[in-house]
C-alpha cells in the first residue's frame, strides 16, 4: 500500500521528513495540506492539525522525527539515517533534538509573532529566541570544525534537522560571518541533492514567509 505523506512543500518539518523520503527514494503519495479536502482528513487523522503526518496503510505516524524512524524500521532503505552502533545513534537523536529544540524553535517564534496582529506581538519572547538562536549558532560553529556531517561521517537524522532549521534560521537572524565553519555546513546541506530537491519543491511558496524571503538560496 502507498505511503501517504500529509505535508507542506514549505515547511520546515515537512522538509526534515521530505528529506528522508529521498534520501532513500522511496515511494509515497504527497497530501498536499493547502488542498481544503487533505486539510480536512487531516484534520480527522491528527486533531492538533498539524503536519506532518505518515499514513501506512491503517496506521497513523506523527511528527517528522518519528517518520524517519518509522521509515528506517518498516521501510528501509541503503541509507541509514539511524547508525546501528548504539552510542552513534544516541548522539544523532541528541542532535536532531538540538536543531528542532534550539534552531527550529526560536526561527519560529520570530515568524510566528511577524503573522501575529500588532496589538498581540511579543517583542521580549522574540528578543529570547534571538539569544537563543546566537547561543546555538555559536555552539554549532565550535561543534562543526573539523566536521562534515553533524554526526559521524554520514549524512543522519540529526542532518535532516539541521537542514532546514539553518536554512530558515538564516533568513530569519543571519548566521555571522564569524562562524565560518556552520556556514560551510549549511552550504554542504544545501548542495545535498535531498535537500536541493526540498527546497526546489518549496520555491513557488515563498512569498508565505513572513519576514520577507531573501534573494539567495
Amino acid at each position: 500500500m502507498t505511503l501517504e505523506l500529509f505535508a507542506h512543500p514549505f515547511s520546515s518539518y515537512c522538509q526534515k521528513a521530505l528529506i528522508a523520503f529521498y534520501e532513500n527514494d522511496t515511494p509515497f503519495t504527497l497530501r498536499m495540506a493547502e488542498d481544503p479536502k487533505v486539510a480536512e482528513e487531516l484534520a480527522a487523522l491528527w486533531p492538533m492539525k498539524r503536519f506532518p503526518i505518515l499514513r501506512d496503510g491503517g496506521r497513523v505516524v506523527l511528527e517528522a522525527t518519528i517518520i524517519i524512524e518509522y521509515l528506517q524500521v518498516h521501510h528501509p532503505g541503503s541509507a541509514k539515517l539511524i547508525p546501528d552502533d548504539p552510542d552513534l545513534a544516541l548522539e544523532v537523536r541528541m542532535l536532531d533534538r538540538f536543531f528542532d529544540n534550539y534552531v527550529m524553535t526560536p526561527q519560529g517564534k520570530f515568524v510566528f509573532d511577524a503573522i501575529r496582529p500588532a496589538e498581540d506581538r511579543d517583542p521580549y519572547g522574540v528578543e529570547e529566541a534571538r539569544r537563543m538562536l546566537e547561543t546555538s549558532y555559536a555552539w554549532l560553529g565550535q561543534r562543526m570544525a573539523g566536521r562534515t556531517w553533524a554526526v559521524g561521517d554520514s549524512f543522519s537524522l540529526a542532518d535532516c534537522a539541521a537542514a532546514p532549521s539553518l536554512f530558515y534560521g538564516d533568513w530569519t537572524y543571519p548566521i555571522p560571518d564569524a562562524l565560518g565553519h556552520l556556514k560551510a555546513y549549511r552550504a554542504r546541506l544545501l548542495s545535498r541533492p535531498s535537500f536541493a530537491r526540498a527546497v526546489d519543491e518549496a520555491r513557488p511558496y515563498r512569498h508565505y514567509f513572513p519576514l520577507g524571503a531573501p534573494d539567495r538560496d
